[in-house]
């Protein structure tokens, strides 16, 4: 197990030992036993040294069987020195809350030191309260409930293609409450992935009551059988069941189907004390020595059983065979098996030594012809949706490229440019945004460069948020001394958000985008871009092309648009791009997306009133000149089609210099803020009808800048 290929040797070499003997078998299910204490103690150990003494253990305890099972029982293919490298198996915790019990595993396994399981929780731990890519093997942040499961369908996804690969997820019970759940459920066997095996923690309790469930559940089976789905009823509290279960999947014939295993047990599950049947419980010292006690008398009595198991295999005629076979897979499981000079067994377990070293780099750059790609005649109007497809035509070329739309695929152009090189790469996750946004994720992880979209109203912040959460992880890894990963390794996942500020036009207040850019410019890490032209988002793709470039919020019009840079523009976040400027400018107006046209009109109005004003485009937030425009004394007007986004973004950078906002009649803000200055949605009209309505229309801005300029004579 000290790199890839002895890991991949190993793990043909053990099942093709427990396959074709079913003496060895039988030994198996006792070491996985003796396994079960081993992690459990480590588990316990980890409460015991947490900075808050806590242990989220009802459901950690009655993860720790199937845990156990799936990973010693020579189920699942990992490379352990380099989690990142293609073709191993994944594993999702997508409860993860139970993340003691996988971080017990990961460590015997040689993930990350022993040590790291002391001082879990707190701010100097790599260890949280639920897993992250902070912790090495961990590719994503799971916590919010039924997201994991969606992410490891996207492994399974991309599973399906050379290198193939199997992907295994837990899910708890109470998770099957939340919505994304059923998407995943559906979508995965609609793509008939029958590499993807979930395993369900049915422990039948959740936070509010942990002795059951908050309104009865239907059979868990049934359900995944009526989906399309195979599922498989296991009791999880011997290994019989979940082992016999993963066999089934592991072994058996792959009919299309994904699988479930629903793992029964309770909260609790393998503890001795009934305090441990909770779903959060801080454990004091008196009942953690009770409870270790408890635990290494336990396993005292499972090596017993082993090792008389293993004299009554000196009686059969393979016997010796079978011995040799279980002392080699012992080791496999990180237990070292001896026997004294008077024969009495002893099984130590092995933790580590660590195997995971920090992985290569990744080269994030997609390859392309830039010849081919579509050229724009500055005469015409496009779609952006137009130039997505085109562009994705030749982008696309490279297998680093993927889309996943939900069903608004015509909005966005993604799936007819992706789909015309490879439609494996171009996915419809149906009307699913949380669903596409966690497959997304997952191919990010990969490393490829991912485009979901669709509505601006229709991102799911929660699931924006854990994505953030697990990018940030990924950047604090790649800076940390000693972390396990490296350059390249962050995600590369643009949401394309079509329908921007007044693009949805006569659909209405719910589908209207003059919010979203204010809402997630709370999500820490998310790079905003609000595009005005069809050159500008062909740049935009390119530069997005290069790699590396993070989680993008692209903002993209809807209907055609007239072409307002040169051919050789240049996309660079963070910066704004002067269109009109003179010596003789008296205001400048600062817009974005279309808006930005209406701005350059109304900036010709003014001049043929004899004032000169400029004009800049701001795609995304540019801090530096955000301040310079503020100290100039020029009437600045922020012309936007939502609630003041720039606007916005101005206080803050004022603030951050620790300067207050000076002399408010030098700026003007026209937007869909009410008169109050808060934030409202906006009803169905039609485009013309909602310029009008908020003085957003080239005549009506140019009539706000001559006024103001009027009124206030020392501007002139």
């Amino acid at each position: 197990m000290n790199s890839a290929s002895t890991s991949q040797v190993t793990f043909a070499r053990y099942n093709s030992l427990v396959r074709k003997e079913p003496l060895v078998r039988q030994g198996v299910l006792r070491l996985l036993a003796i396994k079960d204490s081993d992690i459990r103690i480590l588990t316990l150990e980890q409460c015991r040294d947490a900075v808050d003494k806590g242990l989220h253990s009802g459901g950690a305890f009655s993860a720790t069987l199937p845990l156990v099972s799936l990973f010693y029982g020579g189920f699942i293919d990992l490379d352990i020195a380099d989690p990142t490298s293609r073709g191993q198996d994944l594993f999702v915790l997508s409860k993860g809350h139970a993340v003691a019990a996988l971080a017990s595993i990961y460590a015997d396994l040689g993930y990350f030191d022993h040590s790291v399981l002391k001082n879990s929780r707190s701010y100097e731990s790599i260890l949280n309260g639920h897993p992250g890519p902070l912790l090495p093997g961990v590719h994503i942040s799971t916590g919010p409930m039924g997201q994991g499961f969606a992410v490891a369908q996207g492994f399974a996804i991309a599973g399906r293609s050379a290198p193939r690969f199997n992907s295994f997820c837990m899910v708890g019970d109470g998770e099957l409450q939340e919505g994304p759940i059923w998407e995943t459920v559906m979508y995965a066997a609609q793509k008939r992935l029958d590499n993807l095996c979930v395993l369900v923690d049915r422990n039948n309790g959740q936070l509010d009551t942990p002795d059951r469930m908050v309104f009865p559940m239907p059979n868990v089976e049934d359900v995944f059988s009526a989906f399309g789905w195979r599922a498989i009823a296991a009791d999880a509290t011997n290994y019989e069941g979940v082992y016999a279960a993963l066999e089934e999947f592991r072994y058996g014939p792959r009919n299309g189907k994904p699988t479930a295993i629903v793992c029964y047990s309770n909260k609790g599950q393998g503890g001795f004390s009934d305090f441990l049947n909770k779903h959060k419980v801080t454990i004091n010292n008196r009942l953690m020595e009770q409870e270790l006690s408890q635990q290494a008398q336990g396993r005292e009595r499972r090596l017993e059983d082993f090792a008389r198991y293993c004299t009554r295999l000196g009686d059969c005629s393979e016997g010796e065979h079978a011995q040799a076979a279980l002392l080699e897979i012992a080791r496999q499981m990180h237990l070292e098996v001896t026997k004294d000079g008077l024969g009495r067994m002893s099984a130590v377990d092995v933790i580590g030594p660590v195997l995971t070293r920090p992985v290569a780099p990744r080269d994030k750059h997609v390859k392309y012809d830039a010849a081919l790609l579509p050229q724009i005649d500055p005469t015409k109007e496009y779609g952006a949706s137009d130039i997505v497809t085109a562009a994705m035509k030749i982008f696309a070329r490279d297998p680093a490229v993927v889309s996943i739309d939900a069903d608004l695929s015509s909005t966005s152009g993604l799936q007819a440019g992706v789909g015309a090189v490879d439609q494996n790469r171009a996915l419809n996750t149906g009307v699913a945004e949380a669903n596409m946004m966690n497959i997304g994720e997952a191919f990010a992880a990969l490393g490829h460069n991912v485009w979901v979209s669709t509505f601006c109203p229709f991102v799911d912040w929660k699931v924006l948020r854990r994505i953030a959460v697990g990018y940030q992880e990924r950047l604090e890894s790649m800076a940390a001394r000693e972390g396990w990963l490296t350059e390249g390794h962050g995600l590369d996942l643009t949401i394309l958000a079509t329908a921007p500020n007044f693009e949805t036009r006569t659909n209405g207040a719910t589908h209207m985008g003059n919010d979203d850019n204010i809402t997630f410019d709370a999500v820490a890490h998310l790079k905003i871009v609000d595009v005005s032209c069809p050159q500008q988002l062909l740049s935009l793709m390119k530069w997005i092309m290069d790699g590396n470039r993070g989680l993008l919020y692209v903002r993209i019009m809807r209907t055609g648009s007239a072409v307002i840079y040169p051919k050789d523009f240049e996309f660079e976040f963070g910066k704004a791009y002067v269109l009109r400027e003179s010596a003789e400018d008296q205001a400048v107006i600062v817009s974005a997306g279309r808006g930005v046209h209406e701005a350059l009109a109304a900036a010709k109005k003014c001049a043929e009133a004899g004032v000169s004003v400029g004009v800049i485009d701001m795609p995304s937030v540019d801090e530096a000149l955000l301040r310079r425009l503020h100290d100039s004394g020029k009437l600045i007007v922020f012309a936007e089609q939502n609630n003041g986004y720039l606007w916005q973004n101005l206080l803050k950078a004022l603030y951050r210099r620790d300067k207050p906002l000076e002399s408010r009649g030098r700026i003007l803000t026209i937007n869909t803020l009410d008169r109050e200055g808060r934030p409202q949605f906006i009803h169905s009209a039609t485009y013309e009808q909602l310029l009008a309505a908020f003085g957003l229309a080239p005549s009506q801005i140019a009539q706000t800048i001559l006024k103001e300029l009027r009124d206030s004579p020392s501007r002139k």
